[in-house]
């Protein structure tokens, strides 16, 4: 297998804590592998290892097939990234920042420069300091600037953090047309699990520091089902209900309010119509598919969404 990313039992420590524990990774070249996990997993510790801001106290990392090693820097020429908040030359213009860039690449093609500023949205605004800039509008800068050298890699922390629905949009666009069009291989890391299941290939959950599942988009799509969700104001009833009339067992309280019934022989007209012949308040009730939020919080036995 053609791997452009690999660790071998890769751990970090901190403080006597162990933040990366034995992690093995496989990112195969061309792909866009989507890394998830919960605030404080190792998400974010891994990729500086990745990038030479983070020594490891064991385990190894090979990228492009090759060794990394200390004061090893000229694979990075070959990488562009984005790891936590982004810095910029805050009372130069974005251009003025991506020139820069380019100097300190060693990349002369500046003409490439006004094509990613207009990828990203910025170009009407590439004169303005970056001090001008919004949160979001830097986090465009920031994907533009990691993009601007045409890298063979792409390793990308939280890189939509702060952009609205429509940036969303552009930027998982721009992140296919990179990979499909360029074969760049793109490394991501995001806590909005909806925006990594529409890019992937393959994801890795890492929890505790620990890499718990590696595994296809294509395997995770096979785990998904479809349901009727419905949101009661009582559960006890209609679950009587849906076993005793309707004769459905497949079928899952999952808290106070709310029902998923797996089993679809019942028209979700038919559920409904028996709920408030019964006196049983519907708030909603709908088709509903696993998702691959459903998928981690399974693999990992999260509770709590707001945790991500």
């Amino acid at each position: 297998m053609n791997y452009t990313i690999e660790t071998h039992h890769l751990k970090k420590i901190y403080k006597d804590k162990v933040v990366v524990n034995d992690v093995n990774i496989h990112v195969k070249k061309g792909e866009i592998y989507g890394f998830v996990g919960q605030n404080g997993a190792g998400k974010s510790t891994l990729m500086k290892m990745l990038l030479h801001l983070v020594q490891a106290n064991a385990g190894e990392i090979i990228i492009f097939g090759n060794r990394v090693v200390k004061n090893d820097f000229e694979m990075l020429k070959r990488i562009g990234s984005i790891i936590e908040n982004p810095y910029f030359y805050e009372k130069l213009t974005a251009r003025q920042n991506l020139d820069l860039h380019c100097e300190y690449m060693g990349y002369h093609n500046k003409n490439h420069m006004e094509e990613m500023l207009e990828c990203v949205g910025l170009l009407k605004d590439a004169d303005k300091k970056v001090s001008q800039y919004s949160l979001g509008m830097k986090q465009r800068l920031a994907i533009a600037r990691a993009i601007l050298t045409k890298p063979e890699l792409l390793i990308l922390d939280e890189p939509i953090n702060a952009l609205d629905p429509e940036g969303m949009r552009e930027m998982r666009e721009l992140f296919r047309k990179l990979n499909t069009d360029y074969g760049t291989t793109i490394f991501i890391s995001s806590h909005i699990l909806s925006e990594v299941e529409q890019i992937a290939d393959t994801i890795g959950i890492i929890q505790n520091g620990k890499l718990i599942k590696e595994t296809s988009m294509s395997d995770v799509h096979k785990y998904q089902t479809d349901y009727v969700e419905v949101d009661v104001d009582n559960v006890e009833l209609a679950g009587y209900i849906l076993e005793h009339e309707f004769r459905i067992q497949d079928f899952k309280i999952v808290s106070e309010n709310r029902i998923e019934i797996y089993d679809l022989r019942k028209d979700v007209k038919e559920i409904s119509a028996t709920f408030i012949r019964n006196g049983i308040g519907i708030n909603s009730i709908g088709h509903k598919q696993n998702s691959l939020e459903d998928y981690f919080f399974q693999i990992t036995g999260a509770k709590v969404v707001e945790s991500l």
